[in-house]
């Protein structure tokens, strides 16, 4: 029986409840798993598109809910008192999982016309949307979590926003120090961008796995495109960076997001990557 419940605010071991008895309110969100990328910060999915997290049951931030046998009878329904404490949704359905955070903006209250056999006053108590489109599925059969945007179910997910990682202050000065770069100007750790904080931390990822001769290349690969913005110190082999932008252009480069399109020969960046295997 498809069942919809809540989760609300606060401490306690009993914080979920049943909201609906024998509902479904999401349609069946049908995808290929298969052809879905893994969470990659960097990626900017296509329309209607989707992450996935596999072994999902696994993760640390995975709900206990997910990892049990569920069963709807061991809830208590929700009280009216409870409702402006609902963080967020979830429809059991079939054996699969539909999530919604909720936020006030979802909460409605107002006079409505409605149009039914004829047109009637509708005054309205609480109601809550529920979105056409669910923020996350737990595939049960296959334990895979699928999501479009990882900042909504962060708070659904406690701990899941690890897998956007951001560089620490540590890590950054590290990565300046890296012989390849020379600092300028009044540039420091300090003025260092939120989204090249989260590059570095795939930057250095990258660099762990590079030779040293591989790393030379790279140098000469981002000069070859960005030598007009990057100034490099051929004899020092070192980048002269002294704002956000150049160092956002050198993270570029070591991703190797620079291209050159073979028909027309024309040198492009790729705002977003995905693996071909």
């Amino acid at each position: 029986m498809d069942c919809v419940f809540s989760k609300v605010k606060g401490h306690g071991k009993k914080l979920t409840y049943k909201l609906l008895s024998d509902c479904t309110i999401f349609d069946p969100v049908i995808v290929d798993i298969e052809s879905l990328p893994e969470y990659e910060p960097d990626h900017n999915l296509d329309e209607d598109s989707w992450f996935k997290v596999e072994s999902f049951s696994q993760k640390p931030f995975c709900l206990q809910i997910l990892k049990d046998s569920f069963d709807s009878k061991d809830y208590d329904d929700l009280k009216k008192g409870q409702f402006h404490r609902i963080a967020y949704i979830f429809s059991k359905q079939g054996n699969d999982f539909y999530f919604q955070k909720v936020t006030p903006s979802l909460f409605v209250s107002k006079k409505m016309i409605a149009f039914g056999e004829a047109a009637e006053l509708e005054i309205n108590n609480n109601k809550l949307i529920v979105k056409s489109t669910p923020d996350a599925v737990y595939i049960s059969s296959l334990d895979v979590l699928i999501f479009q945007n990882l900042a909504t179910i962060s708070s659904i997910f406690m701990g899941i926003d690890t897998l956007f990682k951001e560089a620490t202050h540590e890590e950054v000065e590290n990565f300046l120090g890296e012989s390849f770069i020379e600092l300028g100007g009044s540039y420091d750790v300090n003025k260092v961008s939120k989204p090249n904080r989260k590059r570095i931390a795939l930057a250095v990822e990258t660099l762990s796995r590079m030779s040293a001769q591989d790393r030379e290349s790279l140098l000469s690969y981002v000069n070859d495109y960005c030598k007009d913005k990057l100034k490099l110190d051929s004899k020092r082999g070192k980048f002269g960076i002294s704002k956000d932008e150049e160092l956002k252009l050198l993270l570029y480069g070591i991703e190797q997001r620079f291209y050159t399109t073979p028909v027309s020969n024309e040198k492009r960046l790729a705002n977003s990557v995905q693996k071909v295997d």
